[in-house]
C-alpha cells in the first residue's frame, strides 16, 4: 500500500489577504481536498496545518470556517512543536527576517512570500543561515506558474522566437487613494518604513520571471523610480504621507543581451487585456502574454505596414495574431509551487526557487533604487554564498 507522509506546516500571516486566499484556501486546503500531493511512488504528502497570527479571534474564525483545529498566537510555540516540519511566512516584509531566522534556528524547512528581506545583505544572510542549518528553503515565484506565462515559456522552449531581441512589459493599475474610494491594497505598501514600495515588491518578481522564462539572468538595470501619489488614506480613513515609491520605469539587460523595458505602476489606468502583459519580439516571431492568455505572430504572418499618417490605418494589426492554445489544464499557480516545494522537502525533488534565487530579486531591487538615485546604469554581480 502506498505510503502517506504527513508534513506539519506552520502558516504565519494567513489572516492577511494573500496568505489567506492564495496560500491557505487555494493552495493547502485545495491540496487537502484533492487527497494530498501525489508522489512519484504513488504515495501522497498530507499537509497538516497550524495557523499562526497575532489575533486569536481572527485565527479562531478562519480555523472554524475551514474545519481546522490548530492555531496559536505564539510563534515560539509553533516552532517548538516537533510535529511541524515546515514554516511558511506571509507576514509584512519588515517582519519577515526575524521570523524566518527563528524558524531556521528551530530546524524548520522554510518557504516564504517574497521579498525574503528588505536588503541584499539580509537576504544573503538568510540564504547562508539556511544552508548552514541544512534546511530546505524557498520563496514564492508564482508568476512563472500562471497560464499566460507558461504558454510564453512553451513558445521559448519550442524556439518559436528564434533569437529573442527584446521584451516590453506593462504592469499595474490605478490603486485608489483611499479617501473617496477604498484602496485595493493595504496602506503599508506605500510606506517605506514598513517595507513598502513598487521596486521592492515587484522587481523580485521580474527577476525570477525573466530568468525563468528566457533562461538568462538580469545583468544590469537603469531605473527611474517615483512616488506619483504623495498622500493616501489608510484603512481607518486617516491621511498619511506615501513615503514609498508607487511606480518604476526600468530597462533591464539580460546576460544574453536581450533588452527588457519594464513599466510598473500603481498610478496608471489600464488599456490592456490583462493587468500585466509582456510583448516579446524575436527574429522568427513575436508574442504577447498576460496572466491567462498569450497570442503569437510568426514571421510568415507578419504584415508589411508603410508609414502614412494621412490615412486611417488599413491593416487590422490586432486581428493578425493567433491565440496560443491551452493544450493542458492549468491549476492555481500558488498551489502548483506548494506541491513542488513539498515534494522537494519529502523526496528531494528538484527545486529552483531557493533563498539564493530570491536574493537575486532583492539585489535587483537595491540596484534599481541605486540607479534611480545616481542616474546611471548599474551592473549586477553574480551572487555567491
Amino acid at each position: 500500500m502506498a505510503e502517506r507522509i504527513t508534513v506539519g506546516i506552520a502558516l504565519n500571516g494567513v489572516t492577511g489577504r494573500m496568505g489567506y486566499r492564495q496560500h491557505l484556501v487555494r493552495s493547502l486546503l485545495a491540496i487537502r481536498e484533492q487527497g494530498g500531493v501525489q508522489r512519484a511512488d504513488g504515495g501522497v504528502i498530507w499537509p497538516e496545518l497550524t495557523l499562526v497570527g497575532r489575533s486569536a479571534d481572527k485565527l479562531a474564525a478562519v480555523a472554524d470556517q475551514h474545519g481546522l483545529d490548530k492555531y496559536t498566537t505564539s510563534l515560539d510555540e509553533a516552532l517548538n512543536d516537533e510535529s511541524i516540519g515546515v514554516y511558511f511566512d506571509a507576514l509584512t516584509t519588515r517582519h519577515r527576517l526575524a521570523a524566518v531566522n527563528a524558524a531556521i534556528k528551530a530546524g524548520k524547512h522554510v518557504y516564504t512570500e517574497k521579498p525574503i528581506a528588505t536588503s541584499l545583505e539580509d537576504a544573503l544572510s538568510l540564504a547562508r543561515t539556511a544552508r548552514d542549518a541544512g534546511v530546505k528553503n524557498g520563496a514564492v515565484a508564482d508568476k512563472l506558474y500562471l497560464p499566460g506565462l507558461r504558454k510564453l515559456k512553451r513558445l521559448v522552449d519550442s524556439r518559436f522566437f528564434g533569437r529573442v531581441l527584446s521584451v516590453r512589459g506593462e504592469f499595474g493599475y490605478w490603486v485608489f487613494e483611499g479617501d473617496w474610494q477604498e484602496a485595493q491594497r493595504p496602506s503599508w505598501n506605500y510606506r517605506a518604513e514598513d517595507g513598502g514600495g513598487m521596486v521592492l515588491d515587484m522587481f523580485p518578481h521580474w527577476s525570477y520571471l525573466l530568468e525563468g522564462t528566457f533562461g538568462s539572468p538580469i545583468a544590469s538595470v537603469i531605473a527611474n523610480v517615483t512616488t506619483h501619489i504623495p498622500e493616501r488614506f489608510d484603512e481607518q480613513g486617516r491621511a498619511y504621507a506615501a513615503t514609498a515609491d508607487d511606480a518604476a520605469y526600468a530597462i533591464f539587460e539580460l546576460a544574453d543581451g536581450t533588452v527588457v523595458q519594464m513599466n510598473s505602476s500603481w498610478a496608471t489606468r489600464v488599456d490592456r487585456e490583462e493587468l500585466v502583459e509582456f510583448h516579446v519580439d524575436g527574429t522568427e516571431g513575436s508574442a504577447i502574454a498576460g496572466l491567462r492568455k498569450a497570442r503569437a505572430q510568426h514571421r510568415a504572418h507578419t504584415p508589411k505596414p508603410v508609414w502614412n499618417p494621412d490615412i486611417d490605418q488599413p491593416i487590422p494589426f490586432r486581428q493578425q495574431w493567433h491565440e496560443v492554445p491551452d493544450n493542458e489544464v492549468f491549476d492555481n499557480g500558488f498551489k502548483l509551487q506548494w506541491e513542488e516545494f513539498l515534494r522537494h522537502v519529502v523526496d528531494d525533488e528538484p527545486w529552483h526557487h531557493d533563498f539564493l534565487a530570491a536574493a537575486r530579486g532583492v539585489q535587483l531591487a537595491e540596484a534599481g533604487y541605486r540607479s534611480a538615485r545616481e542616474g546611471r546604469r548599474i551592473e549586477l554581480e553574480e551572487l555567491v554564498l
